[in-house]
């Protein structure tokens, strides 16, 4: 019985051998017929996965985008996992080396076909004397970002031709898309909603009701600029609980210095309130909820509960579309995912003396410079940050024209409480250009 075992085996390993000697002979042959193939125009069968190529998406003042696919350059044979693949009619491209790539080409195409590259959602709400500071804060965005962006912009019409004017200029447009809208408020309410607060700002209140098709997104204030990966702070969704719909950082991080739970008249989430300068959502999950309220014992759903709870608190709301959202949250705690200080780094995390610890050990991943500080000597490490990237070229040396001379700005500013601690505004944007160089290298 042993020995038919044995005997068994050795059929079944002399088989295998045979396998892979065919496809190595397969491989070859198929490299060495590749030049008389090079006039065929169906081959060879190639696709551009990353850099230089792709869709790029035009945005009317509708909303209306056209694509236009452009051309990927030549790429050396076996130096891209672009051309490491053979199609789904079995026959290597003419720039694949048959033997020496035939079996990482057949992992990484699976892997690649099988999982194709996410787009991640940011909406900006736009109005005024803010088209600038909004392009800044997108093109902070491009710079960082792995996974190609889309971006929903919400702007008044007359903006909509510069917008499109500004991003059509904008290098790396395989690396984005973007649509814009006109500010658009319930038709009953419209004047009401658009007066509360800064103009505009209670946009970010009907995402949801707007943005049907869309699952998840990011929300960011034009004062947003991003020193990290959108992708990371996108990551958080995956680390939603099954109740929780939202994502945002506390107000403060110092109760003594908290501005809700000091002088808010009206309910507020947790120990010091929320910010909502920074909003990751899903949507899908708000649009389902229903939500408790003090309004009335049954439950309300996102379009159900806005205008009652502005009815009721608007004579005690300072903060406008920020104290609704606290008001829903402190009702509704177990929907709320709360990230770090750090993800929402505003002037109150330094002025009144560092009050941000893990921006202090990891550095300052999302930049919020509120109350005008990009725009006025009060906080000049702040303005410092936004200079620079909207100085900043691209296609420029990241460390020679963005980060030193940043970082020589920085230095000039010790005589004020943040610029006491300016190495904070660079920990991680040094990290950041240290991972795109090495993505380069390799080739992604």
């Amino acid at each position: 019985m042993q020995r038919l075992v044995r005997v068994a085996l050795l059929c079944l390993g002399c088989g295998l051998c045979s396998l892979l000697y065919a496809f190595s002979q397969l491989a070859l042959s198929l490299e060495q017929e590749a030049p008389r193939r090079r006039g065929d125009p169906a081959f060879p069968v190639r696709r551009q996965l990353s850099g230089g190529g792709g869709w790029k998406a035009v945005a009317g003042s509708a909303g209306r985008r056209e694509q236009q696919q452009q051309q990927p350059p030549p790429l050396e044979r076996c130096k891209n996992v672009s051309v490491s693949y053979w199609n789904s009619y079995w026959m290597l491209p003419s720039d694949v080396c048959g033997m020496n790539c035939f079996w990482e080409a057949a992992c990484r195409y699976g892997v690649l076909k099988a999982r194709p590259s996410e787009k991640m959602h940011l909406a900006v709400v736009a109005c005024g004397e803010r088209l600038e500071e909004t392009v800044t804060m997108l093109k902070s965005a491009i710079i960082f970002s792995i996974k190609p962006l889309q971006f929903h912009i919400f702007a008044e019409n007359p903006l909509h031709s510069d917008f499109q004017g500004k991003l059509d200029s904008l290098a790396y447009q395989e690396k984005f898309s973007y649509t814009l809208y006109p500010i658009s408020f319930p038709t009953e309410n419209a004047a009401e909603w658009k007066k509360l607060f800064k103009p505009c700002a209670s946009q970010r209140l009907f995402l949801p009701l707007i943005l049907k098709n869309v699952d998840s997104l990011l929300y960011v204030d034009t004062d947003i600029l991003f020193l990290r990966p959108v992708d990371d702070i996108w990551s958080f969704l995956e680390k939603f609980n099954s109740t929780q719909i939202a994502a945002m950082a506390p107000e403060h991080e110092e109760p003594r210095i908290g501005w809700y739970n000091r002088f808010a008249r009206h309910p507020y989430y947790g120990k010091t309130g929320i910010n909502s300068g920074v909003m990751l959502m899903n949507m899908t999950r708000i649009r389902r909820k229903y939500f408790k309220n003090d309004m009335t014992t049954a439950r309300l759903q996102w379009e159900e509960i806005l205008m009652p709870l502005l009815k009721k608190y608007k004579l005690n709301i300072t903060w406008g579309d920020q104290d609704l959202l606290n008001i829903i949250f402190f009702h509704n705690p177990e929907s709320l995912f709360v990230f770090p200080c750090q993800w929402n780094y505003r002037p109150d995390h330094c002025i009144y003396g560092s009050n941000c610890q893990r921006a202090e050990k990891e550095g300052i991943f999302i930049l919020h410079g509120n109350r005008g500080v990009y725009h006025d000597d009060k906080q000049p490490a702040f303005r410092a940050v936004y200079e620079a990237i909207k100085n900043y070229s691209f296609g420029d040396d990241l460390v020679h024209s963005l980060f030193l001379p940043l970082e020589l700005e920085l230095q000039k500013t010790q005589h004020t409480y943040c610029g006491r601690i300016y190495k904070v505004f660079i920990k991680q944007l040094t990290k950041s250009i240290r991972n795109i160089y090495d993505r380069r290298s390799k080739g992604r």
